[in-house]
């Protein structure tokens, strides 16, 4: 993905749209070579939003992730490997037949550097 496009947002309508008072973004949008576009939030104001629990397990109800499909899996996997990423499973799962309602086969799931749950998906 590339970045698209960055700005930096604030006032009464920021403020209404996150329901934050005195919320102050940095936002990044990100886009592919095909499909939708990603716009990742960055909270300059206030700083005082909790982090995620070391604890917390995919099935948790306060989890969730972003999925990111991808035509090379393993190239992914590369990618990340060689970035050092935080990964969640051991590398790329594929899934049985029967498992695949989802839409894919294969995938892995990663951390971005805050902890948030990545699946890269093929």
């Amino acid at each position: 993905m590339r970045v698209a496009g960055e700005s930096e947002n604030h006032g009464v309508e920021q403020e209404h749209l996150n329901a934050v008072f005195g919320a102050r973004l940095r936002i990044t949008a990100l886009r592919a070579g095909k499909g939708p576009g990603i716009e990742l939030l960055e909270y300059l104001a206030p700083r005082d939003g909790r982090p995620r629990p070391p604890d917390l397990k995919s099935n948790d109800i306060a989890a969730w992730q972003t999925r990111l499909q991808t035509g090379d899996l393993e190239g992914a996997w590369s990618a990340l490997r060689d970035a050092h990423a935080a990964f969640l499973s051991p590398g790329p799962v594929t899934l049985p037949p029967a498992e695949r309602k989802a839409g894919f086969g294969s995938g892995l799931l990663a951390a971005d550097p805050d902890g948030h749950e990545v699946a890269f998906v093929h």
